[in-house]
């Protein structure tokens, strides 16, 4: 009983003892370097917003493609990241990403504890020309929708407290580590001269491998045990899921730059020309197949384009990124494919869209990447340079490992702790009652001229 009440508990103490603490951290003046450009901070702050709505887009997006008893339960779990990755992103995370690097593996916690120095500090060497703050803030946005990102692996079937506690430790122990590896000056991948411009490694890899490692300790679905097809809740909210997606990536990417200028054009016009050719790639090809060509279709394309040219969105030329859409799209469409015949329970196939997906656009920047677009990056193999591919491979390999043994120790554990599944009963029952005791509702379904009732 009392083991029961502790972990009931335990959560709004432990937000509770934050709070308090967070009372005691000294202020500081804002510090201003006299170097700040206005058109860049009016920018990012534009893009930092476009990148939090693709956290609710991604809510759409997953939570129209499951089970109608499980539309609920699948959306919160994305959204509950942007408030427990703010708070933790406040207090440690930001500076296990960005602080002071400790061998080029990961920051020190005390460079910005509880955004100690943020406002009072000097602008982030990368971004010279807005605050640190909000360079800071723009980054949790990436931190906030990477682990909403593996909702869809373990869909219809995971606590959703033992959820919360993945969240936590997938942001300390494998996206900090990552985001400090790739984007931070001295971070080890960084040195080693490989290139991501907006979360190919850091983002989708990661969340890609810990999806595969979620889905593979979680196990299978009854209803996938029993072959049975699982109708998509709302195809529509599929539909505005992926609107929002596309919508939020231009900060995504284009944010990236960190800057009001030419290359955040470029990799505006890069990111969308990228969805585009991948929705119309998977469709086509799904048609080629003999399949029909379907909404599901090409909303699931046009995000495995925007997931692919995201690490050479600022790195490679316009009429490349058509390529690395329509590519990606079909590998990803063949994986997908392979991953039905295998008793792989992937709920939304998280690993064969962003997994592979953001491999293949690794490996892409690696191909099609010219200094002719960005000074600050390289030449890739198709413009003579074979070394920055193969960079670019070790890089994705490094992260593939990495990810997929830490994601896959964090469940282990985890389950160690408490039962990360839910029980059988409450699988059948619906995870919005049995978890959230809430049910998603559209009142009745018109079907063939008579109104069925909605059970």
């Amino acid at each position: 009983m009392a083991k029961i009440l502790f972990k009931q508990y335990a959560p709004f103490i432990i937000l509770m003892i934050v709070a308090v603490f967070a009372l005691f951290i000294p202020l500081l003046p804002n510090f201003d370097e006299g170097k700040y450009n206005g058109a860049d901070i009016a920018f990012m702050l534009i893009a930092t917003a476009l990148v939090f709505l693709m956290t609710p887009g991604l809510a759409f997006f997953y939570g129209g493609m499951v089970h109608r008893k499980n539309v609920l339960s699948t959306m919160i779990k994305s959204v509950v990241a942007a408030g427990v990755i703010t708070v933790l992103w406040v207090v440690v995370g930001f500076s296990l990403a960005f602080g002071t690097s400790i061998g080029g593996f990961i920051g020190d916690p005390r460079t910005f504890f509880f955004f100690q120095g943020v406002n009072s500090g000097p602008s982030w060497s990368l971004a010279a020309t807005i605050p640190l703050s909000l360079f800071a803030v723009f980054q949790l946005m990436f931190a906030i929708i990477t682990p909403g990102l593996v909702v869809g692996a373990v869909a219809e079937r995971i606590r959703f407290t033992s959820y919360i506690l993945f969240i936590v430790l997938f942001a300390l122990l494998v996206y900090s580590p990552l985001a400090h590896w790739t984007w931070h000056p001295d971070g080890f991948l960084f040195k080693m001269g490989v290139l991501d411009f907006a979360g190919g490694t850091v983002v989708h890899i990661s969340a890609g491998m810990a999806a595969l490692a979620g889905a593979l300790v979680l196990k299978r679905r009854k209803s996938h045990l029993e072959h049975k097809e699982v109708p998509p809740a709302n195809i529509p909210y599929v539909l505005i899921g992926t609107g929002l997606l596309w919508f939020g990536w231009f900060g995504f990417n284009a944010g990236s730059a960190v800057g009001a200028g030419s290359l955040a054009v470029s990799s505006f016009i890069t990111t969308n020309t990228a969805a585009g050719a991948a929705g119309l790639s998977w469709m086509f090809f799904d048609v080629a197949r003999g399949k029909k060509p379907s909404v599901l279709g090409f909303c699931i394309g046009a995000v495995v384009g925007l997931v692919a040219i995201t690490p050479g969105a600022g790195f490679v030329s316009i009429p490349s990124s058509i390529f690395i859409g329509a590519i990606a799209a079909v590998i990803s469409n063949l994986v997908v494919s392979w991953k039905q015949k295998t008793s792989l329970d992937d709920t939304l196939d998280v690993f064969p869209c962003h997994g592979v997906g953001g491999i293949v656009g690794m490996l892409l920047t690696g191909v099609f990447a010219t200094k002719t677009v960005n000074s600050a990056g390289a030449d890739g193999l198709f413009y003579g340079n074979p070394t920055f591919f193969f960079t670019q491979l070790k890089g994705a390999v490094i992260v593939i490992i990495f990810s997929f043994v830490v994601s896959f120790i964090i469940f282990k554990l985890i389950n160690l702790v408490q039962p990360i599944r839910v029980t059988s009963e409450e699988e059948e029952e619906g995870l919005d009652a049995s978890q959230h005791d809430e049910k998603y509702s559209q009142g009745t379904l018109i079907v063939a001229g008579q109104e069925v009732p909605n059970k």
